[in-house]
């Protein structure tokens, strides 16, 4: 018998990992935004409330923007909330968000004091990923809640890694790995400044830094776009810039909790704040290489070439939109 997989948040990587999940699983769908609710029409029963996507679901599969945006879809009210309400006992949600390590924990406690499950399970590998199914998923999860999760979460991933048993240590690995990402992406849009203020054409000297040791994968896939964020249309937004607001600001509240120091995270943090004060939130995350070495009348022209950020979505209330 086939799992009935509710998907709450159709934005950047919701819509694609529904989309992928219905060819295996019976899907329900729903989104606050009502056109990207109905872009999963013809895959999946699109439902007017997220807790009539719940209602009898197995799985609860959820992409929200951040932890506000989680508590209320599953205790707030309206069209966008109450969902815990709703689910079956025994059923299990599966977060595929990066809200933060105790906001999971918090949750995950919640959820157990209702008899359901929580899966923590932040995704990366962006959009395209999401759509083939070939995303990194690290997962923490009580035994009962993999079990239950894992037909699914198999069908999500290229590489899945259970790297704990409880929640929160998904949103850890996660944490790890958004420090990495948020690093190289400022660290790219340094070194591509650098080359244009040196006089080299900046194209060139991307596919020339892909060649050898100093690549990486933000390099090559943030690179291009960052290249594009000076034109009138601005770089292709597919991982909005406050997603890297709000993920650096996780990356840094973990190492001051662990009394780790990360004073290169901690610069890169800096460099998407004053991104998002120069209006530029909404833009790709690429564009903050208009902030490094340029000349105060570039910044309104990114700002309004940002201004729309559809393509990096929200889901439910503001679902994540982040390829990394």
């Amino acid at each position: 018998m086939s799992l009935t997989v509710a998907v709450l948040g159709l934005g950047a990587m919701g819509l694609p990992m529904a989309r992928h999940l219905s060819g295996s699983f019976t899907i329900r769908a729903y989104d606050i935004d009502a056109s990207r609710a109905h872009a999963a029409d013809g895959f999946a029963g699109v439902c007017d409330t997220a807790a009539e996507a719940a209602t009898g679901a197995d799985c609860v599969l959820v992409a929200v923007r951040n932890q506000e945006q989680l508590v209320a879809l599953l205790w707030g009210g309206g069209d966008t909330g109450g969902v815990a309400g709703a689910m079956r006992p025994g059923a299990t949600v599966i977060l595929t968000s990066t809200v933060g390590i105790e906001a999971v924990r918090e949750v995950a406690a919640r959820l157990a004091d209702a008899g359901l499950h929580l899966v923590d399970a932040p995704v990366s590998g962006g959009p395209v990923r999401a759509g083939n199914g070939t995303l990194l998923v690290t997962v923490g999860a009580e035994d009962a809640a993999w079990a239950a999760a894992q037909p699914v979460l198999d069908a999500m991933a290229g590489t899945l890694v259970r790297v704990g048993a409880k929640a929160g240590d998904g949103q850890s690995m996660k944490t790890v790995n958004q420090l990495l990402c948020g690093v190289h992406i400022a660290a790219a849009a340094e070194a591509l400044a650098l080359a244009g203020a040196l006089g080299l054409d900046q194209a060139v000297a991307l596919e020339t830094l892909m060649a050898g040791a100093a690549a990486s994968f933000m390099l090559g896939d943030r690179g291009p776009r960052a290249l594009q964020a000076h034109d009138e249309n601005g770089a292709e937004v597919k991982s909005r810039l406050d997603i890297f607001v709000k993920d650096m600001g996780i990356v840094t509240a973990a190492a001051r909790d662990a009394h780790i120091a990360t004073p290169v995270a901690a610069a890169a943090q800096q460099l998407y704040l004053m991104g998002e004060a120069a209006g530029l939130a909404a833009a790709d995350d690429s564009s903050v290489i208009v902030l490094l070495g340029q000349p105060p009348e570039v910044a309104p022209v990114a700002r309004a070439a940002g201004g729309s950020g559809v393509a990096g979505g929200s889901g439910v209330g503001g679902g994540a939109g982040s390829a990394s």
